[in-house]
């Protein structure tokens, strides 16, 4: 009966609809996709085939997967490459019942190997806007500066961006988080706010809760990402409880990269029962094992998420949107009238 009422659970999940938070559009990039690119562009890969790309996908840290991130996105070159990737992307995100995507992506990786600014974000943004035309997906960029490079870098990659502002929604700090922590990109993120920008940051994943507190006080961020390393302090996770400060987490990404020995381990139930305000998120789905249902699919089975779990990490999702009371209202709707048509 117990395994009976988890499958239920998850067939729900599979089906409602949500938002997702924390996807790295470059981490969506599949083998397949990889290797058609590097022969568009006459980029030479060092693996000889998809399924020795995929064998490498053994990563024991962060680092191990930044290496072969940065090595897989060498075949971005021209504004088509990057629309196709985010295609490939909403074209996934719509099977799995997402209506609203708020996609990172990392300019610095591409600017450093030459390729224009322009090129990213056009190529991008022309994909956010056929998804809304074609799939009924409402989209949005959010720019995010590597944290292992210098404040400077950061201030360089926001006035290169700034002419394209109308295409990016807010900024994000991702990459190594270990001896990176938020504080070294106070100015930068204080001037993004100037600007208007919506503010995340990557923190608590395998950094401590106190880069969590610095990315709150310092960053001013509106959203966390992950934030795993909340339950280390009490105080921390009374203060998220209370402010209701969404935490984009990544149940299978924690696995892939040993933040959890294993998903059963996973925190996400506790956080949830704490009342912080926690999203499921696939991060970067094509290294990590899979997209958004796959993440739901495997922590509702592993922690034994229950049917109003499951409905309020939806609603919590659409909670956390950068969109407007008026757009929020809706995708409440929409999920309310999937639910009905589930219990009927």
């Amino acid at each position: 009966m117990k395994n009976s009422a988890v499958e239920r659970d998850v067939a729900l999940a599979r089906a409602i609809p949500k938002a997702e938070l924390h996807i790295h559009i470059e981490g969506s990039l599949e083998p397949e996709l990889i290797f058609a690119l590097a022969q568009r562009n006459g980029v030479k890969l060092p693996y000889d085939s998809v399924q020795a790309l995929r064998t490498a996908y053994a990563f024991t840290d962060l680092q191990s997967f930044l290496d072969i991130y940065y090595a897989g996105a060498s075949v971005l070159l021209q504004e088509a490459d990057f629309y196709d990737m985010a295609w490939a992307y909403f074209l996934r995100a719509q099977a799995d019942h997402v209506i609203h995507a708020e996609l990172f992506f990392d300019p610095q990786t591409h600017t450093a190997r030459g390729v224009p600014m322009a090129t990213v974000i056009q190529g991008l943004s022309r994909a956010c806007a056929d998804a809304k035309a074609q799939l009924g997906i409402s989209a949005a960029l959010i720019l995010c500066f590597l944290r292992h490079l210098s404040e400077e870098d950061a201030f360089a990659t926001l006035e290169a961006a700034l002419p394209y502002r109308e295409h990016f929604i807010g900024v994000g700090l991702d990459s190594s988080e270990l001896g990176h922590p938020p504080e070294k990109f106070q100015r930068v993120f204080a001037r993004c706010r100037e600007l208007g920008l919506r503010a995340v940051a990557h923190a608590g994943e395998e950094g401590p809760a106190e880069y969590i507190w610095q990315a709150i006080d310092g960053l001013q961020v509106q959203r966390i990402d992950h934030g795993v390393a909340c339950l280390e302090d009490p105080l921390l996770m009374a203060e998220l409880a209370y402010t209701r400060l969404p935490l984009t987490v990544c149940p299978l990404s924690n696995l892939k990269l040993c933040v959890v020995k294993d998903l059963a381990e996973h925190p996400l139930k506790k956080m949830l029962d704490a009342g912080l305000c926690v999203t499921v998120n696939s991060d970067d789905p094509a290294y990590f094992g899979g997209y958004l249902n796959a993440n739901f699919e495997q922590t509702v089975r592993a922690l034994a998420l229950s049917e109003a779990d499951v409905v309020q990490l939806a609603r919590n999702s659409f909670e956390a949107s950068f969109v407007t009371d008026a757009e929020r209202a809706a995708m409440r709707q929409t999920l309310e009238r999937a639910l009905a048509e589930a219990t009927a």
